[in-house]
């Protein structure tokens, strides 16, 4: 099989991208997601792939990005927001209906893939791949490897809390998972719109909040500064752990320009060195990191050097 073929399964949109053994692109397909139907979601991704085999005449290898996780007991999938796949054997149905093998990742692993392999990352040792959208995620890829871990959770930042809290952030917002304070409550682009409302009285989303401070409006200053120095916070806990090479930076809150100044600058007083080397940026395939990274789940495969999936 010459190609490598992504599936980014949204809760949206599905999206496919097929990619030559050295990233370029050959070809992309997007179409909406059938809402609350896991059936008709599986033939949709199998018509998407047999419609790129077709058309461009020979087969490939499948990697599919997925909001939540593999259960390594059940084999079914945990903690997506689509949650119509909650508890349904995707990976055997998808292998099955394929006739094929089929990797799956979590989308922010996939995300981190992508930027780690020809991104922004691109030759980095290693790698953590952030994910501030709706919610908060992240990815380890060490040596161009994913790394997994033996509970399939590595780089499950968006959970953890708040480190270093200050008076204001106690006890911290209830987060789905059931507990208070996990850094997704803060720097998710929910999190954002919630402390501005708090704080300001105005209800503004995400975008809006970060557009107005960077055409000075003072409480929307604010606001970003409250979110600037939770995001060093959070980020400085991880150099401390994983020390790593480059932080990426993808989901919606990644298009703000100040990040990419301001938090290395904050982070240095959280950072347990005298330097802080590591480089913090914003993705170079923008939205298509994940989809992309999805393909490149397969890339020792085809890779002269086969990296040791970690």
């Amino acid at each position: 099989m010459g190609l490598m073929i992504g599936i980014d399964l949204g809760g949206t949109k599905i999206e496919l991208i097929v990619l030559d053994h050295s990233g370029v692109e050959l070809m992309r397909r997007r179409l909406p997601t059938p809402q609350g139907d896991y059936g008709a979601t599986l033939q949709l991704i199998k018509r998407l792939v047999d419609e790129a085999e077709l058309e461009l005449g020979q087969g490939g290898t499948v990697g599919i990005g997925t909001p939540g996780a593999v259960s390594r007991v059940t084999g079914r999938l945990k903690n997506s927001n689509s949650t119509c796949l909650n508890g349904k054997p995707l990976p055997d149905d998808l292998q099955s209906l394929l006739g094929r093998p089929v990797r799956l990742a979590n989308d922010a692993d996939c995300f981190a893939l992508s930027e780690a392999q020809d991104g922004a990352a691109a030759g980095a040792g290693v790698v953590f791949g952030v994910i501030l959208g709706t919610g908060v995620g992240g990815g380890i890829v060490v040596q161009g490897a994913l790394l997994s871990g033996p509970n399939g959770i590595a780089g499950e930042w968006g959970h953890n809390p708040l480190p270093w809290p200050l008076d204001e952030d106690r006890p911290g917002p209830e987060c789905y998972c059931g507990k208070y304070g996990c850094i997704e409550t803060f720097l998710s682009g929910p999190g954002l719109s919630r402390a501005h409302r708090l704080s300001s009285g105005e209800t503004l989303e995400a975008w809006q909040i970060t557009d107005r401070a960077q055409r000075g409006d003072g409480s929307c200053g604010r606001s970003m500064r409250v979110y600037e120095d939770r995001l060093a916070r959070a980020l400085a806990h991880v150099i401390n752990i994983l020390d790593p090479d480059v932080i990426v930076l993808g989901g919606g809150l990644s298009q703000c320009s100040r990040l990419y100044e301001n938090v290395p600058r904050l982070w240095e007083r959280y950072v347990f060195s005298d330097r802080v080397d590591t480089r913090l940026s914003p993705p170079r395939h923008g939205d298509s990191s994940g989809v992309r990274g999805a393909a490149w789940l397969w890339k020792d495969e085809f890779s002269p050097v086969s990296f040791q999936r970690l």
